[in-house]
């Protein structure tokens, strides 16, 4: 595929495309680093094909006689591993707390936009991200790699507090409900320190109604 189309596609597809072309850990690399991997870098080598592997096999036949039977391989697990969805790790009965820690904003930040990006393709209620102060380019990039979620500009106290009651109301009415926040670090430092800050973080905890309200929010490690 050629790097045009590759840079012009969601990350949620570029993950989709990674994982069709076995490459490890793709959930780990930067956008660019992934479209490398997928333009043709190291794993994007072609594989080998079983027509390729036919002759060895051949020569492994005792000769002039018949094939020796193939001893079946037995499987080293009983059971096949069941892929692990993100909303199996977050959305549960109940509101749950995650907290994503990151050595910067840039790293803090897109690994939110990935799991926003996860959350988006289940078949619940789309995640909600709570963005404190964001740039232009930030804004672009979640709308961009997470076309689904509800982004919320705070640009002051009251558009975070507006978001999280909206969010409280909805998991009440019975929704399950992730709201992201980039970054809980950010947010404290903006709007009144680190009681206000728990206070966000909680807003999931006893909740009344079926619904539930799940907090994911991002921890930045001081300069």
């Amino acid at each position: 595929m050629r790097r045009a189309e590759l840079e012009s596609k969601h990350l949620a597809e570029l993950h989709a495309l990674a994982a069709e072309a076995g490459i490890e850990r793709y959930r780990m690399l930067r956008r660019g680093e992934l479209i490398d991997r997928l333009a043709g870098g190291e794993d994007g080598g072609e594989r080998p094909s079983a027509a390729k592997a036919e002759p060895a096999a051949a020569a492994a036949a005792p000769a002039g006689g018949r094939e020796r039977p193939r001893r079946r391989r037995r499987r080293r697990w009983g059971r096949r591993r069941r892929e692990v969805r993100v909303q199996d790790l977050l959305l549960g009965d109940g509101g749950r707390q995650a907290l994503v820690y990151g050595q910067s904003r840039e790293a803090c930040t897109e690994l939110l936009r990935e799991l926003a990006a996860e959350l988006s393709k289940g078949r619940g209620a789309d995640p909600i991200a709570l963005l404190v102060d964001p740039s232009p380019e930030e804004l672009a990039d979640w709308k961009r790699d997470a076309p689904r979620a509800e982004i919320v500009s705070a640009g002051k106290a009251q558009h975070a507090d507006d978001a999280v009651a909206a969010a409280i109301r909805r998991a009440e009415a019975g929704e399950r409900i992730t709201l992201l926040v980039d970054s809980l670090s950010r947010f404290a430092e903006s709007f009144g320190g680190g009681e206000e800050a728990a206070e966000l973080f909680d807003a999931g905890r006893g909740l009344a109604g079926e619904g539930s309200l799940t907090v994911v929010a991002a921890v930045e490690r001081p300069a």
